[in-house]
């Protein structure tokens, strides 16, 4: 009886085909329908796509800015090449002595430390000038793009601290100009930018004892003369004198008066004006100048710029 009801258990089994197997999950179906993952693949393009223009505009931007470092390389200064912009074409460099191990060139014609009251003025060789006797007070020279034009007397001080002043004629230079000029100044430490009324060139830069006139922002010569010049320790006299002036009011700044100075002004020797203590040793270096010095240099036909009746005395000669 036991042997009939197991066969017939089996027999139910194999009738309702079930098996006491533990029966495999069913394949999924996957439909005809179904593509490729186009929007997933869309997406990682446009990842990698992205990607590599960041990488190829970074990679540019690189190239460029090394180009432009290998370019500006010549006119950086250095032990064996001191003052590598009297290569300049058009530059203007005072008559000096050179530099020595104990401090910067000295400039016959542009005696350093001497100081004038807000008062006075100085009968300045040069349009805008480059070095001289100067108001105590230097005006702030840290990346500062002045709107109106600033007092001589102020702005050769920033001279003496190792900055370049760049200049421009409001009615002459050309459209797009000044904002390239701004660009090269705006915050950038030691340079200023101010207009200069009656400037004989759209664009003039000036350092202690070099002046470089162009026409055009673009000019090449123009960031070979920042380069050369600024916090060049071989050249200017104040070595390590900061060029920040908190009390020097930037938006309201001394005027600048275009009329000549008048015969009770500085001349260029410094007579009439205060030696700073601070700068003594300098002054001294200045004074010790003799005619063993070099003339003054232009590397091209380009006369010192006009002032409005200056002292006939006081217009140096060039060379060249």
């Amino acid at each position: 009886m036991e042997q009939a009801s197991n066969s017939k258990d089996r027999t139910r089994i194999m009738v309702s085909g079930k098996s006491t197997k533990k029966s495999r999950p069913p394949a999924p179906v996957v439909s005809r329908r179904q593509g490729l993952p186009w929007l997933t693949i869309a997406a990682v393009v446009a990842v990698v796509a992205l990607a590599a223009g960041i990488f190829f505009v970074v990679f540019n931007k690189t190239q460029e800015k090394s180009a432009a470092a290998d370019a500006l390389a010549p006119w950086t200064p250095s032990e064996s090449n001191q003052d590598p912009s009297v290569n300049i074409a058009g530059i203007y460099v005072g008559a000096n002595t050179p530099a020595t191990a104990d401090g910067p060139a000295s400039y016959v014609d542009y005696k350093a430390a001497i100081h004038i009251n807000a008062d006075q003025r100085v009968a300045y060789n040069r349009f805008p000038p480059v070095g001289g006797p100067h108001d105590g007070t230097w005006a702030n020279c840290n990346g500062i793009v002045y709107q109106t034009a600033v007092r001589n007397e102020n702005m050769v001080h920033t001279l003496e601290h190792g900055a370049v002043w760049i200049t421009y004629n409001p009615d002459t230079i050309a459209p797009g100009d000044l904002d390239v000029l701004k660009s090269l100044v705006n915050g950038q430490p030691y340079t200023s930018l101010s207009p200069y009324p009656g400037l004989d060139r759209p664009i003039a830069l000036q350092a202690w004892a070099h002046q470089l006139k162009v026409d055009s922002a673009s000019d090449e010569r123009v960031k070979q003369f920042v380069t050369a010049l600024r916090q060049n320790r071989w050249v200017y006299p104040e070595t390590g004198a900061t060029c920040q002036q908190p009390s020097f009011d930037t938006a309201n700044p001394p005027a600048f008066d275009p009329t000549p100075p008048g015969a009770g002004a500085i001349p260029m020797s410094g007579t009439g004006g205060v030696v700073n203590s601070t700068e003594m040793s300098v002054a001294s270096s200045d004074e010790s100048v003799d005619a063993t010095a070099s003339v003054p240099v232009t590397t091209a036909d380009q006369s010192p710029a006009e002032a409005p009746s200056p002292p006939a005395a006081e217009t140096p000669t060039t060379a060249g």
